[in-house]
């Protein structure tokens, strides 16, 4: 992507090559496309690295290991990997970095892989450190692609479960309410399942289509905003005690926030792009919230952790819905990289198959 000239091409780069004891060169496997990467190729946003006119997009990546520096000891050649997507800061006071959780960054100079300041993912080769990548057992290779997008929800579930530690009586029986079913939402209905909670995807499009189809594949309930509003959507789930937005439009979420149960938690996952303003019944928010003793929160990227629970995760999806979670998978080669950022493809979830033993 050159945000320069606004034109998207295939570029090429050196070899990478190992530069520290702790360096990682890996060989990319699968890349998969996203709206963030669709936005960048949009030219909404996305930063190269200092001194280059391009940015190498691409930030949820599977890939193969193939050299590793002498300091190496958390990966070897042949694992199988899971490349992170941000880099801390480089602040000294900043807390949240230098302990670990740049996800948490307080000074917004962080870099991340494809999307701001250090290219991605969607190339044949890249070196990084081995304390940005997390081991993928074999037996995931044909879903592991959906690792990143789902720290996304173990992020956000790791949040509410501190939050809702208030709750004496816990949490048992909760209902929870998916706005959005793309990957990122369906993703997230299954960790809530798996989780305990009683959940409920509402999306756009009536049903039956592919995605109404995956979601009820894994035991969530489906319901369209064209045919149930939010009332409607209240009235059928009753408490609404968490909300995981996955939209990425402000109308929806603020809508389905109305509707939220008393003691109830929404996580905002999505960033809206630049369009007109909505209306919001402040005084009915802020009523709300206070008198319901609501929490609203917003979650993004994810640490070391998130990446590592949701490998676990995936394991224990892939053995209860296998043909669900595959069936979200739509494999492509590279030469049809314009066809999926300019969102004309169909399917689920778009993946980029780069390298050797592509599925």
């Amino acid at each position: 992507m050159n945000p320069a000239r606004r034109s998207l091409e295939i570029v090429e780069h050196d070899e990478p090559q190992l530069g520290s004891a702790t360096d990682v060169r890996l060989r990319l496997l699968e890349v998969g496309v996203c709206g963030t990467d669709r936005e960048i190729a949009a030219f909404e946003y996305g930063d190269p690295p200092p001194g280059s006119e391009h940015l190498v997009i691409g930030h949820e990546a599977l890939a193969r290991v193939v050299d590793v520096g002498t300091g190496v000891t958390a990966v070897e050649p042949g694992a199988l990997v899971v490349p992170m997507v941000r880099r801390p800061c480089p602040h000294a006071s900043c807390r949240p970095c230098r302990s670990g959780r740049q996800d948490f960054c307080a000074t917004g100079d962080f870099r991340e892989r494809g999307i701001k300041q250090q290219h991605g993912y969607m190339a044949e080769a890249v070196v990084d450190d081995q304390e940005y990548m997390s081991l993928v057992p074999e037996e995931l290779r044909p879903v592991a692609v959906l690792v990143e997008p789902l720290t996304i929800a173990e992020k956000a579930l790791e949040q509410v479960r501190h939050i809702q530690r208030r709750l004496p009586w816990g949490t048992d029986g909760h209902t929870a309410v998916v706005l959005g079913a793309g990957p990122v939402g369906l993703l997230g209905a299954m960790a809530l399942i798996v989780a305990g909670f009683e959940t409920w995807v509402y999306s756009r499009s009536p049903a039956p289509n592919q995605k109404a189809a995956a979601a009820e594949a894994v035991g969530a309930r489906y319901l369209s905003s064209e045919t149930h509003s939010v009332d409607q959507l209240r009235e059928e789930v009753g408490t609404i005690d968490l909300v995981y937005e996955a939209v990425g439009a402000s109308k929806p979420a603020f809508d389905v926030l109305s509707v939220l149960g008393t003691n109830g938690v929404f996580v905002f996952t999505g960033v809206p792009g630049r369009k007109a303003p909505v209306e919001v019944d402040t005084d009915r928010l802020m009523r709300d919230l206070v008198l319901r003793n609501q929490v609203v929160l917003g979650s993004v990227n994810a640490g070391k952790g998130a990446f590592e629970e949701a490998i676990g995760h995936l394991r224990e999806f892939d053995r209860r819905w296998p043909g669900a979670v595959r069936s979200l998978l739509t494999h492509h080669p590279i030469e049809a990289y314009e066809e999926l950022l300019t969102g004309r493809a169909g399917g689920i979830k778009q993946v980029v198959d780069i390298g050797e033993e592509a599925s």
